[in-house]
């Protein structure tokens, strides 16, 4: 009897059961979660623990507010806008300190009320932050406590996709960022 055909198909189906283990959804509360990104760049971004947001907090549905990877997606999205946005020289540090994101779930909707994040202007996307803006010399040139909200997102227009879950939330940062760092052709 040829073992190798037995023995390949017990490897690939241990590497399946292997795969399956490691595909469980991610929480944004896992302990090993990042709470700060990583690599070099003129944009820092860290966040407090997630599981003290206003998004886990107040969820009547804690399995989908904690599912993902959603505060990183949304500190990469700001490094990379906020990158694009900065003077030659200049640093931006941000911390994340609390995110409500856009709509809510309402249980009180029938049995699958709370598989549902619905979409109302009662529930506007809300992002805390600090941050620390510095020119090429290191001087600050702005500082402070920002506490971002959109109460029109819901008639707001904007480019980002319709399929993107966190388009409301990433719509939110860009305007700030807008505010803080006009584009170099408004600066002349």
């Amino acid at each position: 009897m040829n073992r190798k055909p037995l023995l390949a198909g017990a490897l690939s189906c241990l590497m399946l059961l292997v795969g399956c283990a490691s595909a469980a959804p991610r929480t944004v509360t896992a302990p090993d979660a990042p709470r700060a990104l990583t690599g070099e760049s003129p944009v820092q971004v860290k966040w407090t623990d997630p599981a003290q947001f206003t998004e886990i907090r107040s969820s009547s549905n804690q399995f989908e507010a904690r599912s993902g990877n959603w505060v990183y997606q949304l500190a990469d999205y700001l490094r990379t806008s906020a990158s694009k946005r900065l003077a030659p020289g200049q640093t931006l540090d941000v911390k994340i300190t609390d995110i409500k994101r856009a709509g809510d779930f309402e249980p009180q909707n029938g049995p699958r009320g709370n598989d549902i994040r619905i979409m109302r202007n009662i529930y506007p996307p809300r992002i805390s932050l600090t941050f620390t803006l510095r020119d090429a010399q290191g001087a600050v040139l702005q500082q402070g406590d920002e506490k971002l909200i959109d109460m029109g997102y819901l008639t707001n227009t904007g480019l980002l996709s319709n399929n993107d879950p966190l388009r409301f939330e990433k719509r939110l940062l860009d305007d700030w960022l807008r505010r803080l760092l006009p584009s170099p052709s408004s600066r002349r």
